[in-house]
């Protein structure tokens, strides 16, 4: 009689276990090895297409591809770090017409909510994007690229990702013109696996 009541409990309690939801994985950005990369583009003018990036960034992501819907992501960029190939405009860049890093030295994105698309690899991430001292709701319209072991024992997940920033928004008035008030941000996200 007692054996059976261990018995069942032993089960009862090994599905209770199996019911359990499953935790996502944590992932670091892997920026040591230059593994991601954050970049903009902007019309200069309407006439071209500037284009740069942010050197100095960090950030870590949760990610279970059984319920992508409860990944998470947090980055932290360095605006100083921004680089357009040409010093005397990223000098301009860091000033108070734009980025104003001397008072605003990062920029960050932290997750809110992840909407996923019906191919279960594409996602609407929305979160807060501060910038200059602004904080706003943005939408990173994302798409996994792809996740497995890395030839040095780690495991990777890699995700590519786009949104569109209209400056005003975050109080960078400097005018350049109507086809200049928009800036897109590209991104590309691998990470090692925790």
């Amino acid at each position: 009689m007692f054996a059976k009541k261990q018995l069942a409990a032993l089960v009862l309690t090994s599905l209770s276990l199996a019911t359990l939801p499953a935790l996502a994985d944590s992932y670091t950005i892997d920026t040591k090895n230059a593994h991601a990369s954050i970049n903009f583009a902007i019309k200069h003018l309407g006439y071209s297409v500037l284009t740069g990036r942010f050197d100095s960034f960090n950030g870590e992501f949760t990610y279970d591809p059984a319920k992508p819907e409860a990944s998470t992501v947090s980055v932290t960029i360095d605006t100083n770090s921004v680089d357009s190939n040409h010093a005397e405009r990223d000098k301009h860049l860091r000033s108070k017409d734009f980025l104003n890093v001397e008072k605003f030295p990062q920029a960050t994105f932290v997750s809110k909510k992840v909407v996923v698309g019906k191919d279960k690899n594409s996602f609407d991430i929305v979160g807060d994007f501060t910038l200059n001292g602004v904080t706003k709701s943005i939408t990173i319209a994302a798409k996994k690229i792809g996740e497995g072991q890395d030839p040095w024992g780690g495991y990777r997940a890699g995700f590519e990702g786009s949104t569109e920033l209209t400056l005003k928004d975050y109080n960078i008035n400097f005018a350049l013109g109507p086809a200049s008030e928009k800036v897109q941000l590209n991104l590309n996200v691998e990470g090692l696996k925790k």
